[in-house]
């Protein structure tokens, strides 16, 4: 009844993987935002702000890869 919750893995878009996660950075604010970035469009796609390395390194598991390491 009570236990660990079972993380749900996320599907990336279609034809992109783990070469294709991009930060970008706010030149004003700082804000981070984590995503895939489309290579034709140069878009960020399914992008999410990061606050933390452990957000960033979120992002990464809850699609399946593992984090780089700093």
């Amino acid at each position: 009844m009570f236990g660990k919750k079972k993380q749900l893995t996320l599907t990336p878009p279609s034809g992109l993987g783990k070469e294709n996660i991009a930060i970008e950075k706010s030149i004003c604010t700082g804000e981070e935002v984590i995503g895939f970035r489309d290579p034709k469009t140069k878009k960020l796609l399914q992008a999410v702000a990061a606050r933390t390395p452990g957000e960033i390194a979120d992002f990464y598991r809850s699609y399946g890869y593992e984090p780089p390491e700093k």
